[in-house]
């Protein structure tokens, strides 16, 4: 890697030992990936992926003081994923003491070394930073260093930003040099499709499903999906977006797409079209089959496959102002239809601090809250890394939620229906 005079002095120590150690890991994640040079960081705001003080993460921990001893805070401040526990939401005593004594014991320390390092304010924990009401949106063209899976993918594909599936600390180390290395979806030919998927459904696709049947055959690579005008359209609006959000971050998930293209749609697919499309890529057909096929395939690891929902999250990337608000309408019309006051499954609603707070001054907020559901700014993955509350029949629209947890996944649409007690549902 050939680095800048001003970059190959950080490496030499000019700043320190401690900056040197930064510069020398961002040296070799290039070097692992084959990348040239280093580019600049040019976003407002990184986002950090680590929001959650788990004794198990005392090497970080260290690592975190290290920096912050040396005065290494990060000139571009931060967003991070949502924090791990709230008391609002349902849980025991012994969940309790598990999740403050064993679990995240040591947050409160964790949260004030975010706050020396750079974290944005108290409020700055999301997986959707990009959201409005969070103020980090990055622009297209604009080189990040993020970690979370979910908001890179919406970074790439929709905003036309361009960031690296980066992990944990590394996307720090980013920030605070400044620079990292420029490989894979930095470049113009990593963002070139190597599949082109071809949608056929004879109705509008839960995005969960699609993105999960996506991720799961195209895995690590870029595909180009065709056949979404239909639905779609050709405007990126509120609609379009929050249907990617949640598309994508079942690509990521179920598989570990960094970057997808909508024919007509998504910036980079309207502006070049099918010369994004590498030659000789991969073809993948989707149909309402295939799509039925891959739910069917999705395992139930539920001690009893037969048990009564106990709990239900809805919002696993955190939902949208607009989400909240038609999942209240829908809940409301279930409800009356049936007879019923309140949501028959413990539910929980997640959403980031700030949008909570826009709804707190609707009333859709008190809707939610007289129906029984729970609003709160937490991660559901985190509540489910509880061994307790991973025997729990935990029930989710989240394909992300169900790959990396025990939690068994429905449609929207069946969610909707075993939250209001529709009889029957499993």
């Amino acid at each position: 890697m050939i680095l800048t005079p001003e970059q190959q002095a950080l490496l030499d120590g000019a700043k320190g030992e401690v900056m040197a150690k930064v510069v020398k890991t961002l040296v070799m994640y290039g070097d692992t990936f084959g990348a040239q040079r280093m580019v600049p960081v040019n976003s407002k705001y990184g986002h950090t992926v680590i929001s959650y003080g788990l004794n198990a993460l005392g090497p970080v921990l260290n690592l975190f003081d290290q920096l912050i001893d040396a005065g290494l805070t990060a000139d571009q401040k931060f967003t991070a994923d949502p924090r791990p526990l709230d008391k609002n939401v349902p849980s025991s005593f012994l969940d309790d003491f598990v999740f403050q004594k064993l679990m995240y014991s040591q947050q409160d320390r964790f949260e004030e070394q975010l706050k020396k390092l750079g974290i944005v304010d108290d409020d700055a924990y999301s997986c959707t930073c990009y959201v409005d009401q969070m103020g980090n949106k990055p622009a297209k063209g604009e080189v990040l260093s993020w970690a979370e899976s979910s908001a890179v993918v919406y970074a790439n594909s929709v905003l036309g930003a361009r960031c690296n599936r980066n992990s944990g600390i590394l996307e720090l180390m980013g920030s605070i040099a400044g620079f990292v290395p420029e490989f894979g979806l930095l470049t113009d030919e990593g963002r070139r499709a190597t599949w082109v998927v071809e949608v056929r459904c004879e109705k509008k696709p839960e995005a969960q499903l699609l993105g999960s049947a996506i991720g799961m055959k195209v895995m690590e690579e870029v595909p180009y999906v065709k056949g979404m005008e239909k639905w779609l359209g050709t405007e990126l609006n509120d609609e379009n977006c929050t249907y990617l959000k949640d598309f994508g971050a079942a690509t990521a998930s179920n598989g570990a797409v960094g970057l997808y293209h909508i024919a007509g749609l998504t910036p980079e697919a309207k502006e070049q079209g099918e010369a994004l499309i590498k030659e000789g890529a991969q073809v993948y057909v989707i149909d309402d089959a295939e799509l039925e096929r891959v739910k069917a395939s999705y395992p139930v690891i539920w001690k009893n496959p037969d048990a009564r929902p106990e709990l239900c999250f809805v919002g696993c990337p955190h939902m949208t102002l607009q989400q909240m608000k038609d999942w209240a309408d829908a809940i409301e019309g279930k409800l009356r239809a049936r007879g019923l006051d309140k949501v028959t499954v413990p539910t929980v609603f997640t959403a980031s601090p700030a949008v909570i707070r826009e709804l707190e001054k609707t009333s859709t907020f008190w809707k939610l809250r007289s129906y029984g559901v729970v609003v709160s700014y937490i991660c559901p993955l985190m509540y489910m890394n509880n061994p307790l509350c991973k025997k729990k029949a935990v029930i989710t629209c989240s394909n992300k939620l169900r790959t990396y947890t025990s939690a068994r996944f429905y449609t929207e649409a069946e969610i909707l229906d075993i939250i209001t007690g529709k009889e029957g549902q499993k």
